[in-house]
């Protein structure tokens, strides 16, 4: 994954990159609106964090001038402004997120992951709307699945968990990888809802004499596809 960081502040700029390059992020900086475009319009991001307030092009006009383009490219603004017609106005730059100075780190960090987790789902579905494992079809966009001709409609939640699912097929997902993917840190439930959501999503998946899918890995998680091993 590829971020490019612009703020004009060297002493948050530099830690911040070095910081992302850890965590394993391949990481471009820049300390001013015009060189932050520029590395925009030459290199392709998976996330852009951009400080408001920036010398010769401020981060609003920059994603501004994305959006205008059609660039989907996420946006996560660093700034001190904090009021809520600051944010109203950021958001409709067309931001992805906000993130006032100052911040914790590690809220930062897992911004970037939410952010960088929610394009990586929205380009699967916009490259590949449908997604298909063993007799099974999920249809992204629609929020529904085929089985054996069989119509399943899905509520958000177990559309979202069975995309999950068909995208790792025959791999080990634990109870806390599939937390972290449905729901924002801070906002997750208890593990016992996993649970719950899992048997709604076999009642409608795997009916009659239909192979199951959805196998139980004790004390570990959950593997989707037509092996139990």
């Amino acid at each position: 994954m590829k971020i490019l960081v612009v703020d004009d502040e060297v002493e948050l700029t530099d830690p911040l990159s070095r910081v992302l390059m850890r965590e394993g992020y391949s990481v471009d900086k820049a300390y001013d609106g015009i060189q932050g475009y520029k590395y925009v319009e030459a290199g392709s991001y998976d996330l852009l964090i951009l400080d408001w307030m920036l010398p010769g092009k401020t981060g609003l006009e920059i994603c501004q001038e994305l959006r205008d383009q059609g660039k989907t490219t996420p946006v996560l603004f660093l700034t001190a402004k904090d009021t809520l017609d600051d944010r109203v106005e950021g958001l409709d730059a067309g931001a992805d997120d906000y993130l006032v100075k100052p911040f914790e780190l590690r809220e930062l960090l897992a911004r970037v992951r939410a952010l960088l987790r929610r394009a990586a789902s929205q380009t699967l579905c916009t490259i590949s709307p449908k997604l298909t494992v063993a007799d099974l079809e999920l249809d992204c966009e629609n929020q529904v699945a085929y089985r054996q001709g069989r119509l399943i409609e899905l509520s958000e939640k177990e559309s979202q968990l069975l995309q999950y699912f068909m995208e790792h097929s025959e791999q080990l997902l634990t109870h806390t990888q599939i937390l972290q993917h449905l729901w924002k840190e801070g906002e997750q439930p208890s593990s016992n809802v996993i649970a719950a959501l899992i048997r709604l999503l076999r009642r409608k998946i795997e009916v009659a004499h239909e192979t199951p899918l959805i196998h139980t890995v004790y004390g570990k998680g959950y593997r989707f596809g037509k092996s139990s091993i």
